[in-house]
């Protein structure tokens, strides 16, 4: 195996060809637009940081947030500082940064659309801009609809999540996310570097674009986001059932998936760029050790089997309802009286929280927790400034 074929240069794709050519492969990074604007968050948790220096250390425009506020559907409010900053870029600027680092590497990068992938023959056949080429192996990191391999299908509606939204040109230092009631799904506003985006991310067929589009506009409301020169995005994303990311085919014998197109989601935060970049890395790592086919395996035991998990308890997350209301008002309540439960949040921001570890840290801190809601929550200073922040209107209010 000497050549090998990517389609797709996004982080996925570029960062596989980067580490790939830097053991000697020929690499070629096939992508009709290389370089282009991805309407989300753009977030680099610490994780991702901590596992890829470069993306904190490069020159490139960033914003680097160190605060952050979540918003409960009934108005409830909290804020706090993150122990380690989220890095956000706008994706063009990051899918360039990566690219170049692959090019530098050694990959040979062609703008042209895949429109056709052959891997039954000794080769693999692909065309490119009308022309067959061949190679040894293919990477296919072109996206969670992508169809173009013979032997894997596309995502399909249940395991995928409408987004729309703004790019904003102004700036902000906070991160905010707002739930709504028996909603999976959120709204969000982004600070990037010379612009907000804001938007709202829903499960496919969950509800109409309308009604996403209304809550998006009371959001801008309500938070005071101006929309003079707003330029509107919608994109569709993986957000994977538990099924999926269990048995989802992702290789064979001369080909493999990796980023979007391999389902590498968190189902619950819609993170997808570390799990991108260590896909893509995982790929490369086992296909310069000679053995590609323990790849599924390798990225099971990174993450895949944590997003599983994820996937299972994402719709209670969303949906659920504890001690009488909603979870994730409940989470925003305890984030303002608990220091412990603060922590925790603080953790899985920073992506140092697993998801299958976290339900016996919230029962081993349960007591500390309870105590300390008790404690904050009686205190009358704590009575008088939440009198002051509570929610204007009683509509649709939780207890």
């Amino acid at each position: 195996m000497k050549e090998i074929a990517i389609v797709g240069g996004g982080p996925a794709g570029a960062l596989c060809g980067e580490r790939l050519a830097s053991a000697g492969f020929q690499v070629t990074i096939y992508d009709e637009r290389l370089v282009w604007e991805k309407p989300c968050g753009g977030g680099l948790t610490h994780k991702a940081i901590e596992a890829y220096p470069f993306l904190l250390d490069s020159p490139q425009p960033k914003k680097i947030v160190r605060k952050a506020e979540l918003i409960s559907s009934s108005g409830h409010r909290a804020q706090f500082e993150m122990n380690h900053p989220i890095v956000i870029y706008a994706r063009k600027v990051l899918n360039g940064l990566l690219l170049d680092r692959a090019i530098a590497a050694g990959c040979a990068a062609v703008c042209s659309r895949v429109t056709n992938v052959k891997t039954n023959g000794p080769r693999v056949s692909l065309m490119a801009g009308g022309e067959e080429r061949f190679s040894d192996f293919i990477v296919l990191a072109a996206g969670a609809r992508n169809q173009l391999l013979p032997e894997t299908t596309a995502l399909g509606s249940k395991d995928l999540e409408v987004t729309l939204g703004y790019f904003v040109p102004t700036e902000e230092d906070i991160i905010k996310v707002k739930f709504l009631k028996q909603f999976e799904g959120y709204l969000w506003s982004f600070p990037r570097a010379d612009h907000l985006s804001v938007g709202i991310c829903a499960k496919m067929g969950q509800t109409s674009t309308p009604v996403l589009r209304g809550h998006l506009d009371a959001f801008f409301e309500e938070e005071k986001i101006p929309r003079a020169g707003a330029q509107f995005y919608s994109h569709v994303l993986p957000s994977p059932q538990a099924k999926t990311i269990r048995s989802r085919k992702i290789m064979g014998r001369n080909w493999a998936m990796a980023g979007d197109a391999a389902a590498t989601v968190d189902p619950i935060t819609g993170e997808g760029l570390y799990y991108a970049l260590r896909s893509g890395d995982l790929l490369a790592q086992a296909i310069a050790a000679g053995q590609p086919e323990l790849y599924p395996e390798q990225l099971r035991a990174a993450f895949s089997a944590d997003l599983e998990f994820a996937a299972n308890i994402a719709k209670k997350v969303f949906r659920g309802t504890f001690l009488g209301g909603a979870i994730t008002t409940r989470m925003v309540q305890l984030l303002n009286y608990s220091p412990a439960f603060r922590d925790l949040i603080r953790d899985v921001f920073s992506g140092s929280q697993d998801y299958r570890s976290l339900k016996r840290r919230l029962w081993n801190q349960l007591g500390i927790t309870v105590a300390e809601f008790t404690r904050s929550f009686l205190d009358p200073r704590t009575i008088a400034c939440a009198r002051a922040s509570a929610p204007s209107s009683a509509d649709n209010r939780e207890p």
